[in-house]
């Protein structure tokens, strides 16, 4: 850890600097997955998806800084390169062979979801150990997958 003012004890800022690396690395992930989908969609609605994609993957990104500074002032090293994301996301790999637009929108559902919710429970830790501030920005990114879950779901047609 590095020496900070913060008053958080040691072992709290330590907890959430763990917790913050995970959802670091696995955000990284998300926004790779996410461009993934957006260079490789095709379909009748190509323009829309594709664009829609790119500014999701544009919001994941800003949950990447959010998520780093966090941890570095808390005094824990933000851990965020592809080397350690690749090692640590919890995600599911994105299925590379894919182009339908049905079938990316879909996969980029199911990828945000599985965020959402591993986003969802570190809230609950992170209030757990002690760290409220923590706890907070892991819901501000919870409200925001869940916003980006509903504009990807939009676009998918009804059943």
């Amino acid at each position: 850890m590095q020496p900070t003012h913060n008053t958080l004890s040691e072992n709290v800022r330590a907890q959430s600097g763990e917790l913050l690396n995970l959802h670091l690395a696995a955000a990284i992930d998300l926004r790779g997955q996410l461009k993934q989908a957006h260079w490789n969609v095709r379909g009748p609605t190509f323009i829309a998806v594709h664009e829609l994609f790119d500014k999701v993957a544009e919001t994941v990104e800003g949950y990447t800084d959010q998520i780093a500074e966090r941890a570095a002032g808390l005094g824990a090293i933000a851990e965020g390169t592809v080397q350690v994301a690749a090692e640590r996301s919890f995600l599911v790999p994105y299925p590379l062979r894919i182009a339908d637009e049905k079938e990316h929108l879909f996969a980029v559902a199911s990828t945000l979801a599985a965020y959402g919710q591993s986003v969802r429970e570190a809230i609950d830790k992170a209030a757990g150990f002690g760290d409220a501030d923590t706890a907070d920005l892991f819901t501000e990114v919870s409200r925001g997958v869940d916003r980006q879950i509903w504009l990807v779901e939009a676009h998918a047609p009804p059943k």
